[in-house]
């Protein structure tokens, strides 16, 4: 039996997301005992819960697309669906999770991998709908107006493509390797207003 290497990659991103989940709860429980403790409520608090939450929905969902993914380990629909919640983290993107219940840790790892990469091609809004059917998935986007840069796409199929990604684009250098680590092909459509990815 040939023995996988580690994915270090999905190791450190697990590993800092986990550091930085404690001290983010900290700070959302020091700010729930200052509201419970008689203060009124001002600007300047509403912000710092509002950043708060929005720091650990971000974090969470990082955890999930970077982090690494046992085979087998499987994530529950509540989780998946707080992260994807509307207005959660700010997102101009609204997803509609299709997938009930419980999913493959390893294929939701890909498809938060892939909603980033919608989220890059929409930058002014959009809409994008997750399906599943047995071990198929589908992830489509439509949006009035794309922004596509061609060479960050070609990376999802040929991670060989030899194209310099820019750190805030990194999930679209992640996802070829991902791909080959669970034994899948991916299919890419991307036409003036839409975008269909199947796994």
């Amino acid at each position: 039996m040939t023995h996988q290497p580690a994915d270090l990659t999905a190791l450190i991103g697990s590993r800092i997301c986990h550091d930085l989940i404690s001290p983010l709860g900290a700070i959302g429980n020091g700010v729930e005992l200052l509201q419970m403790s008689g203060q009124p409520d001002s600007p300047e608090m509403a912000l710092i819960a509002e950043s708060v939450a929005n720091a650990n929905l971000r974090i969470r969902f990082f955890r999930v697309a970077f982090g690494a993914a046992a085979d087998g380990q499987m994530i529950a629909g509540a989780e998946i669906a707080s992260l994807l919640s509307p207005g959660a983290d700010n997102r101009k993107v609204e997803v509609a999770w299709q997938p009930a219940g419980d999913q493959p840790r390893g294929a939701v790892k890909l498809a938060f991998l892939l909603l980033q990469c919608f989220e890059t091609a929409m930058p002014w809004g959009g809409h994008v709908q997750v399906r599943r059917d047995g071990d198929h998935w589908q992830i489509r986007g439509e949006a009035e107006k794309l922004k596509i840069d061609p060479a960050l796409w070609a990376l999802l199929s040929d991670p060989q493509a030899g194209h310099d990604v820019p750190p805030a684009q990194v999930h679209f250098a992640l996802i070829a390797p991902e791909l080959a680590r669970q034994g899948r092909e991916i299919g890419v459509t991307i036409a003036e207003r839409s975008i269909s990815v199947e796994f």
